[in-house]
């Protein structure tokens, strides 16, 4: 109720309308939630709370190019408050839980959608936290390096026989299916 009351008296601030998404969320009411945290997004949500809660709603609906969006806003965001501009490479700036979830989300996202040096990316730069998800960013960097090496092989193969049938390799491939495999692992399957 007083959150509701704060929002209307600050339409504009993003941080009642992340209070209200919280509430929300306490409440199990997952799409006033979502809107709720849409709506801090759209007034500047400098702080990336709600791409980080939007994102894991997003990712929770199955709604995963959503959800890679706003880990990837979250990211940017980051970027930008430690001064690296929020866009294009990632650069130099601290790796906390919340971007370490959203780099290993947007690490195996990419992978999956067969971006392998974005996911590589992605996975490298988790090299550097000290948590469970390096081990992760390090099995998915040996997934990588396999796969990449397994079409150069392919290809060149299919290249040297004088095959014109099927062409050879490259990172074309759609949601790999199989996953991740092994056990320990968060659920960010994106496969059908």
């Amino acid at each position: 109720f007083y959150y509701r009351k704060a929002a209307v008296l600050r339409p504009y601030d993003a941080r009642m309308w992340c209070a209200m998404g919280g509430c929300y969320q306490s409440l199990d009411k997952k799409s006033d939630a979502i809107r709720a945290y849409e709506r801090a997004v759209s007034n500047h949500d400098r702080e990336g709370i709600a791409t980080k809660k939007l994102a894991t709603l997003y990712r929770e609906e199955g709604q995963h190019e959503k959800a890679a969006k706003c880990y990837q806003r979250h990211v940017n965001l980051r970027m930008q408050a430690a001064g690296n501009g929020g866009e294009g490479e990632e650069g130099n700036f601290q790796i906390d839980a919340p971007e370490a979830e959203a780099l290993l989300y947007l690490a195996f996202y990419h992978k999956d959608n067969g971006n392998f040096d974005t996911a590589a990316r992605m996975g490298s730069r988790l090299l550097e936290y000290p948590g469970p998800e390096k081990e992760e960013a390090k099995a998915l960097l040996r997934e990588i390096r396999s796969r990449v090496d397994n079409e150069r092989a392919t290809g060149a193969q299919q290249g040297a026989s004088g095959s014109t049938v099927g062409g050879g390799g490259g990172n074309t491939g759609g949601a790999a299916a199989g996953g991740r495999g092994g056990g320990g692992h968060r659920s960010f399957e994106f496969s059908p």
